[in-house]
């Protein structure tokens, strides 16, 4: 139904390409650690473009344009409106100015505050991860799923380094300390989406994190959902659009 904008993703992430290796103008949103280029803001508005144009009567926000919303407005808009479209346009911002793999464009479809479909898109391993609601969930066309490991001393998980010092980076930090004692491994590939699409299609077996936004697993939550996995808030609650925490398993871990 969506195969326009999955294009116009493909798009947006071979200009990220082919951009990377030049003279980027980065500047800091709250911290010195979380990043924002002008790729980000370029490739966010070519996006939003052209959903308007493809879809006129839908609304659209994204991470660089949130603040001009305003944060209690977006949650407004998350819960009543009929079609939203979410936007994180470089997921893993701090990889791309490395010039490093693991950013990913990630891109979402919000019907009065329930995920209808979802898009993650790495562009350097030329990955496009799909989900509709109620048909699964696929990579590059093909079925995929959660994995089957039902033992956490065998399974690999993940999580992110928030950019708040104070407060997120400590829990995670709390929480590494005692999921490595317990896991086969963690990784960090730095990008909240990629890690949601890794658990989708088996590669990890969960991935938790702290000071998450919407916009980073908007398309990731529905992915994992309908690849067959669980996800949640870390207290075990239902997951609010605030994201203060976020996990997504396979399902089959979730106690240990």
């Amino acid at each position: 139904m969506f195969e326009e904008v999955c294009e116009l993703v493909i798009v947006a992430g071979r200009n990220l390409i082919e951009n990377m290796n030049s003279r980027l103008t980065v500047e800091t949103k709250g911290s010195d650690t979380d990043l924002v280029t002008e790729m980000d803001k370029k490739t966010e508005k070519y996006i939003t473009e052209e959903i308007k144009r493809n879809f006129p009567e839908h609304a659209v926000f994204g991470e660089e344009t949130v603040e001009e919303i305003g944060y209690d407005r977006m949650l407004e808009m998350l819960e009543t409106y009929p079609n939203l479209w979410i936007i994180d346009p470089i997921d893993g911002t701090t990889n791309y100015v490395h010039g490093l793999p693991g950013y990913t464009i990630s891109v979402a479809l919000y019907c009065e505050g329930i995920a209808a479909y979802g898009i993650i898109y790495d562009p350097v391993a030329k990955e496009l991860f799909i989900a509709e609601r109620g048909k699964g969930a696929t990579l590059n066309g093909e079925a995929i799923h959660v994995s089957k490991q039902s033992s956490l001393a065998e399974s690999l998980v993940s999580t992110g380094v928030p950019a708040k010092y104070e407060s997120d980076r400590n829990h995670v930090l709390e929480g590494y300390v005692k999921i490595a004692l317990l896991a086969r491994n963690i990784r960090t590939f730095g990008s909240a989406a990629l890690h949601c699409a890794y658990v989708a299609s088996g590669r990890l077996d969960a991935f938790w994190e702290w000071g998450v936004n919407i916009w980073d697993v908007a398309a990731g939550k529905l992915i994992v959902e309908e690849a067959g996995g669980s996800v949640y808030q870390l207290d075990g609650n239902e997951v609010q659009f605030e994201f203060p925490h976020f996990t997504c398993t396979n399902g089959k871990i979730d106690k240990e």
